[in-house]
């Protein structure tokens, strides 16, 4: 899931022209994040330290921070920083693991840990930040650590399955499942929107918000999370590589179906070009694919389930009713949904 850092510093610029600066307690994540992933063997730190130390734009500590000062919490309160650590961690360690799954070679910029050193040192550190992450959450309380265990569950869960949806599922021995829509939105919720509604879960979890707003803004995230996966494959699909900085077509190259791939063949059948281009996805099939794809209603409908998806985690937030003083937490909410409808075009 990307977000180009313009946005998150436009969102940081105008939540500190109104009094609530979220800066502050990003830059407590950051550097408790760094002290978090220390090891008492130098190649360990270096290795944990290496996506850290790559940057990102801490969309998900972001949300964090944002869901707790609805609260009323300062954006530098302790334990919402140690939050943001904890879901930063799951995300980063996600990344190490990507890499190998997909043998992608690059990451933010820099070659994957993968390939600076080895798949073995890849796996073991994404082990070993989820191990520091689940340090942290012991020290917040049970229920904390109990929602943390859930997510990291539901996004084996969803990266395994959409294994079994793929092309390559017998090469890894797993059974093979039928990738229709209903795989699909599963999937995608449990690797993307299951940590970004945690998120938002935590934030007003640790802020003492009342029951109902926990739903809540845990079904904000969720919603949120869910247009902004379905807007990346639409983009996956459109966009130039020049413009994105990632390769067009990767998801028909892995032999992974999404959205807009499921309702064209809903559309034209399994007989059709478009089915017989991507059951054998080489290059030229792949950029004919996409010509397809890019001409196709299917991409309409598509943009439009991900716009609907941003309005939901919209009309979620307008369940809240925040103490005047906290509105702009709200508000940065907001802007972030209206993003994700802009983004999905």
């Amino acid at each position: 899931m990307s977000i180009p850092q313009a946005v998150i510093d436009d969102l940081a610029r105008k939540g500190a022209e109104r009094g609530v600066d979220l800066r502050p307690g990003l830059e407590l994540v950051e550097d408790q994040m760094r002290s978090q992933v220390a090891s008492e063997l130098p190649f360990v730190t270096e290795a944990s330290r290496y996506l850290v130390d790559a940057g990102g734009k801490r969309f998900r500590p972001m949300l964090v921070l944002l869901s707790g000062m609805l609260g009323g919490a300062p954006a530098t309160d302790p334990d919402l920083v140690s939050a943001g650590v904890i879901v930063e961690l799951v995300h980063l360690s996600t990344l190490y693991h990507d890499d190998v799954i997909d043998a992608a070679d690059v990451r933010r910029g820099a070659p994957a840990a993968h390939v600076k050193w080895s798949n073995t040192v890849a796996i073991l550190t994404g082990d070993f930040l989820l191990a520091r992450a689940s340090e942290l959450s012991a020290a917040l309380g049970v229920e904390v650590t109990r929602i943390m265990a859930r997510t990291i569950a539901d996004l084996c869960q969803g990266q395994i399955l959409e294994v079994q949806g793929s092309a390559a599922a017998a090469e890894h021995g797993a059974v093979g499942v039928t990738a229709d829509r209903e795989h699909y939105l599963t999937v995608i919720g449990q690797k993307t929107a299951s940590l970004i509604a945690s998120s938002c879960r935590l934030g007003a979890l640790l802020s003492g918000q009342t029951p109902g707003a926990i739903e809540t803004l845990t079904d904000f995230g969720w919603r949120l999370g869910m247009s902004f996966q379905l807007a990346d494959d639409l983009l996956d699909i459109v966009s130039e590589e020049e413009s994105s900085g990632k390769l067009p077509g990767t998801d028909l190259r892995e032999g992974v179906r999404t959205l807009p791939v499921l309702l064209a063949l809903e559309a034209d059948g399994e007989a059709s070009e478009l089915a017989q281009l991507i059951a054998g996805p080489d290059e030229g099939n792949v950029d004919r694919a996409l010509k397809l794809l890019r001409a196709h209603p299917a991409m309409g409908i598509a943009r439009d389930s991900a716009r609907l998806e941003a309005v939901k985690a919209k009309a979620a937030l307008a369940e809240l009713d925040p103490d005047a003083a906290h509105a702009t937490a709200l508000d940065g909410l907001a802007y972030l949904a209206d993003y994700a409808a802009d983004r999905a075009g």
